[in-house]
């Protein structure tokens, strides 16, 4: 199939960018390091099972280092455990913003939406801060990640159960539902911020967005938060593509609208609060990298879906490097605020924009 030679071709392109941009990234900071130290550091990680044995119940499993190039364990401990779980953590969270933000363009049939249109970020926000300012009234014992992941997932899905009439969800109600959502939420943050004392600051650094302090734990917990997600969202892209035709017209080929509907927010919403909920509010990306990727791949999601996630992927982590390159640390939220907002103005003069 034609598609599939298109999506293999520019997610092979893509790939090859973010490897790029991360081997880049990783040499970027006070201790310079070349790309090709990089690389060996990053080979000389790689290992392959050789044996497994089995004691009773545990089972131990023996690999070896494929490549052992002469590196220093100063550079090694640099990138691996300083550098690589933050710019993993970036392209995981670009992946899941752009993701989510072209699924959302998808079901509004809108370029202008985004990730936060269902009010995700504003739950994320609630949690967050709450836990910051007062964190004995954040129950089940849920640190400041999956505060605002449930937050995140709350006000997604209040939103949702709002906007729905008799198993019904008209987008547009939707989208007011979330404006609504988001309006109450973002009082209640200033609530919370009038009321932090000397924690405002830990909390307006969160609301920036930022990587700072990435973890391995972190990086793998993020990837299963979103791999699983995406692979159904991939499945249902051909549906997505036929309710671009209109809702009727899709129930009428046999698209099962209301329930794919629930399962494209409901997976959107899960991918875009594992994303906010280890990076912050960092906005701009779900917006502009599918609207980017849209027009230079077309509007088949069964390309457009995976070309934009790893171009998100590539931007983010892009910016966060450009974040902390500086004398002095700015939180990428502001940095892809400052790059984003102009330069999707620019496309709003180069091209008009109108319903997918």
């Amino acid at each position: 199939m034609r598609f599939a030679g298109r999506t293999v071709g520019w997610s092979a392109g893509l790939v090859a960018v973010l490897c790029a941009v991360v081997t880049t990234s990783a040499g970027i900071g006070p201790v310079w390091i070349p790309p090709e130290i990089v690389g060996k550091v990053l080979l000389n990680a790689v290992v392959v099972p050789t044996g497994i044995s089995v004691s009773g119940p545990a089972v131990d499993v023996t690999t070896a280092h494929v490549f052992s190039y002469a590196v220093s364990d100063l550079q090694t401990q640099i990138v691996m455990q300083v550098r690589l779980p933050r710019i993993l953590l970036g392209a995981v969270v670009g992946f899941s913003l752009a993701a989510a933000g072209t699924i959302m363009q998808g079901i509004f049939r809108n370029p202008m939406a985004d990730p936060s249109i269902i009010g995700v970020s504003s739950g994320a926000a609630v949690g967050a801060v709450g836990f910051i300012v007062a964190p004995v009234v954040i129950p089940f014992g849920l640190g400041l990640r999956g505060a605002a992941f449930a937050g995140a997932l709350v006000a997604a899905f209040g939103v949702y159960l709002i906007a729905t009439r008799n198993g019904h969800t008209p987008v547009a109600t939707l989208l007011l539902a979330g404006v609504a959502i988001q309006t109450f939420l973002g009082a209640v943050v200033s609530f919370l911020l009038l009321h932090s004392g000397e924690s405002i600051r830990r909390a307006l650094f969160w609301l920036m967005g930022h990587l700072k302090g990435a973890s391995w734990p972190e990086v793998t917990s993020s990837v299963v938060l979103v791999a699983v997600p995406f692979v159904v969202l991939l499945a249902y892209a051909r549906d997505l593509n036929v309710m671009l035709l209109g809702e009727e017209d899709a129930q009428s080929l046999g698209i099962e609208v209301e329930r794919t509907k629930r399962v494209l927010l409901a997976l959107s919403a899960v991918i875009t609060a594992a994303g906010v909920a280890v990076a912050g509010i960092v906005g701009f990306v779900g917006l502009i990298v599918p609207h980017v990727m849209r027009l230079l791949v077309g509007p088949d999601h069964r390309i457009l879906l995976p070309t934009a996630a790893l171009a998100g992927a590539s931007f983010l982590v892009a910016t966060d490097t450009l974040a902390r390159s500086g004398s002095a640390e700015v939180p990428v939220g502001i940095v892809t605020a400052v790059l984003g907002a102009p330069f999707f103005l620019y496309l709003l003069r180069k091209r008009e924009v109108h319903e997918l």
